[in-house]
C-alpha cells in the first residue's frame, strides 16, 4: 500500500498543558489531507534517522488540518525534544500515512481509560462514539491537572468524563469502571506501560483494545537462525541469530519503511506469504497473531527454517 507523504506546514503551535504541545499542520498549499478515522497516527520525520509517531487527535471530519500532541520527555530518545525546541509556527515537516492499529470498533458501548498523552487518539474516538449513539465513559488520568491535556475540551461532556490527577486523587481507580462490564462492551486503552498492564489483567481479551507508547514485555524464544525469501525481489537471504529481518533485508539493498525498530509503531509491518512468524511485536492482536499473515520484520522471527514475505 502506498502511503501519503507531504511536508506539511505547522499552522498553529500552542501548550494543550504542561509540558504537551499541540501542532496543527496543514498542505502548504491548502490542498486537503487524506481521510482517517479514530486510532490513526502519522509518521513525522524529524530529520536523518529521527523519525517519531504521533496519534491524530483533532477532527476526522477536516480535512484541511492535522492535529498531533506532543509530550516533552527529558529522557527521551530526542524526538520530543526535537518538536519543542526547534519546531515552530512555519516551518514545515515531512510527514507520511495515515496508518492505524488502534481502530474503533462499532459497539453500543465503551470504556475509555487514558493516562496522561493516551488521552491523544482516544479523543477523536469519543467524538466518534458520541455521534453513534454508542454509551461511553472516560477515565483518564495523569500527574496533575495542569499536565493532562485537552481537559477543557473534555468539559463538554460532562459527567461521562472523569478526570482523575493523581496528585488530587491517587491512583486510577480502575475497578469502578472495568470490575463490571457487560458482554458487548468493548475497552479502549492508551498510556504508560503499567497502565496498559493493571488493565489487561482486568479485561477479557476479547474486549479490550490498547495502543503501546514503549513494547511490551514479554517472554521469547532462543533466536535460532532461518531464511527469508524475498518474493518480490527473487532473493533469499540468511537471517543469523543476531540480527533482525528488518536489517537483513536493508543490508541486501531493499528498501522497506521502518521507524521506531521496537515492535511498537507498525511501519514496517509486511505480508508473509509462506512460513510461520515468531511474533514479539506490541501492535499486533491475538486474533492477527493466530492469522499469521503480518509480522513486523523488526523484531519478530521465525517459528522454523523459512518465510516467505511479500518484498
Amino acid at each position: 500500500m502506498t502511503l501519503y507523504e507531504a511536508e506539511l506546514v505547522v499552522d498553529r503551535r500552542e501548550f494543550a498543558a504542561d509540558g504537551v504541545l499541540s501542532l496543527t499542520l496543514r498542505h502548504p498549499l491548502g490542498e486537503r489531507l487524506p481521510a482517517w478515522e479514530p486510532g490513526a497516527h502519522i509518521d513525522v520525520v524529524l530529520g536523518p534517522e529521527l523519525e517519531r509517531q504521533y496519534s491524530l487527535c483533532s477532527d476526522p471530519d477536516d480535512r484541511d488540518a492535522w492535529r498531533i500532541a506532543v509530550l516533552r520527555e527529558p529522557d527521551g530518545r530526542g524526538g520530543s525534544a526535537h518538536v519543542h525546541g526547534q519546531l515552530g509556527q512555519g516551518d514545515k515537516v515531512r510527514v507520511r500515512g495515515p496508518r492505524n492499529h488502534f481502530a474503533l470498533k462499532p459497539a453500543p458501548r465503551y470504556r475509555f481509560v487514558a493516562g496522561g498523552i493516551g488521552i491523544t487518539p482516544i479523543l477523536p474516538m469519543l467524538a466518534a462514539a458520541e455521534a453513534a449513539g454508542a454509551e461511553w465513559t472516560l477515565l483518564y488520568g495523569g500527574r496533575s491537572r495542569e499536565s493532562m491535556a485537552f481537559t477543557g475540551e473534555l468539559g463538554r461532556y460532562g459527567d461521562r468524563v472523569t478526570i482523575a490527577p493523581q496528585d488530587e486523587t491517587g491512583l486510577l481507580d480502575l475497578g469502578s469502571v472495568l470490575d463490571e462490564v457487560p458482554e458487548d462492551t468493548l475497552v479502549y486503552c492508551c498510556g504508560p506501560g503499567p497502565l496498559l498492564d493493571a488493565v489487561e489483567a482486568r479485561c477479557p481479551a476479547g474486549a479490550l483494545h490498547v495502543e503501546r507508547f514503549q513494547p511490551k514485555e514479554q517472554e521469547t524464544g532462543e533466536n535460532t537462525e532461518f531464511e527469508v525469501e524475498l518474493a518480490r525481489s527473487g532473493r533469499t537471504l540468511t537471517v543469523p541469530v543476531d540480527v533482525s529481518v528488518l536489517d537483513a533485508v536493508r543490508s541486501a539493498g531493499v528498501e522497506v519503511l521502518f521507524s521506531c525498530t521496537e515492535g511498537t509503531c507498525g511501519t514496517c509491518e509486511t505480508d508473509v506469504l509462506d512460513g510461520t512468524p515468531d511474533h514479539r511485536d506490541s501492535v499486533l492482536t491475538d486474533e492477527e497473531r493466530e492469522a499469521g499473515e503480518t509480522m513486523l520484520i523488526c523484531v519478530s522471527r521465525c517459528r522454523g527454517k523459512r518465510l516467505v514475505l511479500d518484498l
